[in-house]
């Protein structure tokens, strides 16, 4: 008998260990997605959208196939067929093209189409983990493509991404295609396991070790990739690709230093916006009119510069690069609530 209760007191530590490591798994990478109509409640209750604007929207269904055999779903929007100017919006983690529907009319205000695409593992995309740009990256790179293959070679891409999907644009800027003009990453993170140790150890309390390390480990092992392999203040230093950095200064999910940190260390071109008061993925419903203004602004300067030889490299000469910081000046931003 005592045999079974010393084994039990041993092994309890070990379940509570296995068990805490498999919920943080499953929140990280598989956490359950939101359907269409519970993500367009919470945008309608937000006051800045109403699905009947998505419903009104003329639009058709298209998809891609991934470098690892995954169809991905996105939803084209067209208001300008002659236009050589496109988005690209990317959603967060648990949400769908759904969710980037809000910000269309900002961009189409300025004469661009429109791609809401689904990040694989959500809306209509297949996949079975998020891996936060890992694997995403290159699923941008695919639409980039098929934009070009399908609308010329000649046209003009941005990208707009809100926090998984922050993380994921930001995570292209290392193999973004010369067509690609711009960034703009609202409450984006710079780097995963820094990320993941905050949430653990300030939002839950939990110890990073060993569990950080016992996560990481099931992670490549099933989902085969590292929290170090993602890290978009890496892409950020070495990109001379025009981004605007926002957040809101009351995040505490993806805290707000996150963004200020890859402001500090990326070449210029470069803008910081932040929203005081804004909480994780809230600056646009936290001040809708100067996000607005902000982002057309951004879009209207970074449209008058030449186009990059490259997004990762800084072969430029030195007068265009100084030509796209005057015209980005002033660099940084901070507005009270709307």
């Amino acid at each position: 008998m005592l045999y079974w209760i010393t084994a039990a007191v041993l092994c309890f530590p070990l379940l509570v260990i296995a068990s805490i490591t498999g919920i943080a798994f499953r929140l990280m990478v598989q956490m359950k997605v939101q359907t269409e109509d519970r993500i367009f409640r919470v945008v309608e209750q937000q006051g800045q959208y109403r699905r009947r604007q998505y419903t009104e929207l003329h639009k058709k269904s298209v998809s891609v196939t991934s470098r690892d055999g995954l169809k991905l779903h996105g939803v084209l929007v067209e208001p300008f067929p002659g236009s050589g100017r496109w988005m690209i919006i990317v959603h967060g983690y648990t949400a769908s093209h759904a969710a980037s529907a809000q910000f269309a009319d900002m961009f189409i205000e300025k004469g661009f189409n429109i791609l809401l695409i689904d990040q694989r593992r959500h809306g209509k995309s297949e996949g079975r983990f998020t891996t936060y740009g890992f694997h995403e990256k290159y699923d941008v790179d695919a639409w980039v493509h098929w934009l070009l293959g399908s609308r010329g070679s000649a046209i003009d891409i941005g990208l707009h991404g809100l926090s998984l999907g922050g993380g994921t644009v930001l995570e292209y800027l290392a193999i973004a295609h010369p067509s690609v003009r711009f960034v703009i990453a609202d409450c984006p993170y710079s780097d995963l396991t820094e990320l993941m140790a905050y949430q653990m150890t300030v939002l839950n309390h939990i110890p990073a070790r060993p569990f950080l390390q016992l996560v990481n480990a099931r992670i490549y092992r099933r989902a085969g990739f590292r929290l170090e392999d993602v890290s978009p203040i890496r892409a950020v230093r070495s990109s001379r690709l025009p981004v605007l950095f926002i957040h809101g200064t009351a995040d505490t999910y993806v805290p707000t230093w996150m963004s200020e940190a890859m402001y500090e260390v990326k070449p210029e071109p470069k803008r910081l916006f932040l929203v005081e008061g804004g909480l994780h993925a809230n600056a646009y419903t936290a001040a809708p009119v100067p996000y607005r203004l902000e982002v057309q602004s951004f879009v209207d300067q970074v449209m008058t510069m030449d186009r990059p030889e490259s997004a990762s490299e800084s072969r430029q000469p030195q007068e265009s690069m100084n030509r796209m910081k005057n015209a980005l000046l002033p660099a940084a931003a901070s507005l009270p609530d709307a």
